[in-house]
């Protein structure tokens, strides 16, 4: 019945906003589907297949060419707590009608739940194959501060994301997972070169490590850069460049405050010995996803990265230089008065953005 009342609902106009006008471009705010739960991650199965998680544990595929959402079904379990749930879902370049679809959700373990990588593939609405490739040392009694980004680069590596899962001492500690960007293969084994593969104690899939909880990460193919934000205390949210081995700081070092009060967390806002932030955001825009963007619809923001601004709501968009470093910002859609959560860049060079409320945008010269 839930298929037959989503594709009944969705198969209407888009609501389509006036041109605006930011800098030197032009684009329309194409609201796509509503009447979602939270839209944590999305991704192009082909040139009109949209793929997305639902937090509250669904994955469901949208036709752009019909303009209807079903459900599929072969999903786990998932911890639907605090901010766990089924989080994000990613394809690798090249990807092909039933290839394998890579997920992180949270996965109950015992009490708690836990930030897991898995994999499954499509086979008309279901998914097949369900394989939990790695199910992080995360576990705390707290439900907070899963990360659970993904990111691949071009040597069939995946990059997903830990946060420090509510303990502050996680982000300083090789021996869990938490606080860390992790680094395997695409079937889940441990590349040989992985920075911390020979040290006693630690996780061998940590890449890098001091991190509160990143919830953006892209790859650039172009300059072989990882880039990654993550939430600050209050204050203090981050930009990263990520290297192998890197500690970025979490929590001796920081920008942000205490909650209680006006008090620096930390010992300071650098240390030597571990990497320091590209941009910070004082106050927080609390982001929920990064991308960078490569098409042809907008060429004057290649090579730009753009985030979801939860608590700022808005759409944050960064120049880079050739360098990577941060010359310009831009805040898009704040208008829309919306959490923006995920963005992609789809497969025609528009820019796809879901909300905390249930929706799917398109922006479109």
């Amino acid at each position: 019945m839930r298929n037959i009342i989503l594709q009944l609902y969705f198969c209407t106009a888009l609501l389509v906003s006036p041109a605006i006008v930011k800098g030197d471009t032009s684009f329309k705010v194409e609201e796509l589907v509503r009447g979602l739960d939270t839209v944590w991650g999305m991704a192009f199965l082909s040139d009109h297949k949209l793929i997305f998680t639902e937090k509250s544990g669904n994955v469901l595929l949208f036709d752009l060419s019909s303009s209807t959402t079903i459900s599929l079904s072969g999903e786990p379990l998932v911890k639907n707590q605090g901010q766990g749930g089924m989080l994000d879902v990613a394809v690798p370049p090249g990807y092909q009608n039933e290839d394998w679809i890579y997920f992180t959700y949270s996965k109950p373990v015992g009490k708690y739940g836990v930030t897991t990588l898995a994999r499954a593939k499509l086979q008309n609405t279901a998914l097949v194959e369900w394989t939990d490739l790695v199910i992080t040392r995360s576990a705390t009694d707290t439900h907070r501060h899963y990360g659970s980004r993904i990111a691949f680069d071009e040597n069939g590596h995946l990059f997903f994301t830990v946060g420090d899962r509510g303990e502050r001492p996680n982000g300083q500690d090789l021996s869990t997972h938490a606080g860390s960007v992790l680094r395997v293969n695409v079937d889940g084994t441990i590349p040989t070169d992985n920075p911390f593969g020979a040290v006693s104690g630690a996780r061998p899939e940590i890449y890098s490590y001091g991190h509160r909880n990143p919830q953006g990460l892209a790859y650039d193919p172009m300059f072989n850069r990882l880039w990654l934000i993550e939430h600050g205390p209050r204050g203090g949210d981050e930009i990263n460049l990520i290297v192998p081995g890197g500690n970025y700081g979490w929590p001796t070092v920081s920008h942000g405050k205490e909650y209680y009060a006006p008090i620096a967390v930390g010992e300071g806002t650098s240390k030597e010995g571990m990497e320091s932030a590209v941009k910070v955001y004082i106050p927080s825009i609390a982001p929920g996803s990064l991308m960078l963007y490569s098409g042809k619809a907008f060429p004057e923001w290649q090579g730009n990265l753009f985030a979801g601004a939860l608590k700022l709501k808005h759409i944050n968009r960064v120049t880079l230089d050739a360098d990577g470093n941060p010359v310009a910002e831009e805040r898009l859609v704040s208008e829309l008065k919306e959490r923006i959560r995920s963005i992609v860049e789809g497969p025609e060079g528009f820019v796809y953005f879901s909300t905390d409320s249930g929706k799917i945008y398109r922006l479109r010269p």
